[in-house]
């Protein structure tokens, strides 16, 4: 495809006079103090500069005519949700167009027949799962900003959430998907059965590129009948290594819990010091199906001995109150200040190793860690706050978040289980994927997206 004739400073005035012609007028913000809203995310992360307009579309034309345009005169776009996304993923420079696709909110199909879904990337994670519980299904992958976070954005960091450790993440909830390539092309991935192994699995690789490849219009979804019945435990440990240390004890006996969720004694004490009060770190456990109180009175067995107190219910009320500390656990870091979220998993044989280690990162570099994690998968969260007021992230906590990432890789791990890369963990990437592999993500990058205008300086 041949180019217009420009110059860098005469493509962004061109492509908002194609878009002002070509788009409804509802569909394009060039007002700045409006456009300015949209150029982090909930990382915080602070681009160069603002963004030259948001799209705000709210049908496959209007994706596939931004990028169409945009694609002509290579201006980069930076797809985006409902910004809650923790690793600057939708973050917007100067001269980028934002594609706000949170308009996008149609639930296009749900067929309890099928157990499926179909539905545009802004529907709300907490909505879907809603809708699907009139016909007793639910959606499984419930990340903690479940009640904001968009679909879309579920899928292009292929979140994880509360109940990855029986459902497993996103991507294992995403059976088709239509998405929008850089030059406008319509793509449509996978199918609506279960199984199909027909051709490269697109759709996968589609789910987690972080918008670099392609902006997705509508998914196909997966629904799971909503369990018969649900038994919850909280149990508090004196040190943080020993709930780590049981949360594998659980893995070790068999049972598969619908989630594990550990909480450090620093997290406790943000949500509510009467919670640190009891322990200095919790595990809550979840199990669900017909079998959920034997599997329950299993765990109690397990993590006993090593708990300083365990207590446990079959009430779901009860369950959501105990699950509250771990639901708040972000909101009320973010009161202390900016929190850098981090977001490494590792063998679970090793969770035990990687809260040490963060502990020890910690008081060598004299900054707080606050930790939590889907203790079941090996996922952790080790937050670090700042202060909000600075200008950038100080030294030490970029050489803290440094050597985490550091012994993950060492015990064997990962530098994202479910938030993505983004901005803010790109010059590590290549220490987890090698040359070889990080060289084929690249050319993969270049066929789907030639000139790099998909969300540029992201994921790789």
């Amino acid at each position: 495809m041949t180019a217009p004739a420009t110059t860098p400073t005469t493509a962004p005035a061109r492509l908002l006079g194609l878009l002002a012609r070509d788009l409804a007028p509802d569909r394009l913000t060039t007002d700045p103090a409006e456009v300015a809203a949209y150029a982090t995310d909930r990382s915080g992360t602070r681009p160069d500069g603002a963004p030259l307009a948001v799209v705000h579309a709210r049908r496959t034309e209007d994706v596939t005519i931004t990028l169409r345009h945009a694609h002509a005169l290579r201006v980069p776009v930076v797809p985006r949700g409902a910004g809650t996304g923790l690793s600057g993923g939708a973050s917007a420079g100067e001269d980028t167009l934002v594609l706000d696709l949170s308009r996008m909110d149609r639930i296009l199909e749900l067929s309890p027949q099928d157990q499926i879904a179909v539905v545009e990337p802004g529907v709300i994670t907490a909505e879907l799962d809603r809708a699907a519980g009139e016909h007793g299904l639910r959606y499984a992958p419930d990340p903690a900003s479940a009640a904001l976070s968009t679909i879309g954005g579920n899928i292009a960091t292929n979140a994880g959430g509360l109940r990855c450790a029986k459902y497993g993440v996103t991507r294992d909830s995403v059976l088709g998907l239509e998405a929008v390539l850089a030059d406008g092309t319509v793509l449509r991935t996978g199918r609506r059965t279960v199984k199909g192994v027909t051709g490269y699995d697109l759709t996968a690789l589609l789910t987690g590129s972080e918008g670099t490849l392609a902006v997705i219009t509508s998914a196909t979804l997966r629904l799971r009948p909503v369990p018969v019945a649900t038994a919850t435990l909280a149990a508090y440990f004196s040190s943080v290594e020993a709930a780590a240390d049981a949360a594998y004890a659980i893995s070790r006996a068999g049972v598969v819990p619908a989630l594990a969720e550990l909480v450090d004694g620093p997290v406790l004490e943000a949500v509510d010091p009467a919670l640190r009060e009891r322990g200095a770190a919790l595990l809550l456990v979840q199990c669900d199906g017909a079998g959920a109180v034997a599997e329950a009175e299993a765990v109690a067995r397990v993590v006993a001995p090593l708990a300083t107190a365990v207590e446990q219910t079959a009430d779901p009320a009860e369950a959501e109150a105990l699950l509250a500390a771990r639901r708040l656990a972000l909101p009320a870091l973010e009161r202390l200040g900016r929190p850098l979220i981090e977001d490494i998993a590792v063998p679970r044989s090793r969770l035990a190793e990687a809260v040490r280690g963060i502990r020890a990162v910690s008081a060598r570099h004299g900054v707080p860690v606050f930790t939590i994690a889907h203790a079941a998968d090996g996922n952790l969260h080790p937050i670090i706050v700042v202060d909000p007021s600075l200008p950038r992230l100080p030294d030490a906590a970029w050489e803290a978040a440094g050597e985490i990432f550091a012994l993950a890789l060492r015990l064997g791990g990962t530098l994202t289980g479910e938030h993505g890369v983004g901005v803010l963990k790109r010059q590590w990437v290549a220490d987890e994927l090698g040359p070889a592999a990080h060289a084929v993500q690249r050319r993969l990058k270049a066929a789907f997206d030639p000139y790099g205008i998909l969300n540029p300086g992201k994921a790789l």
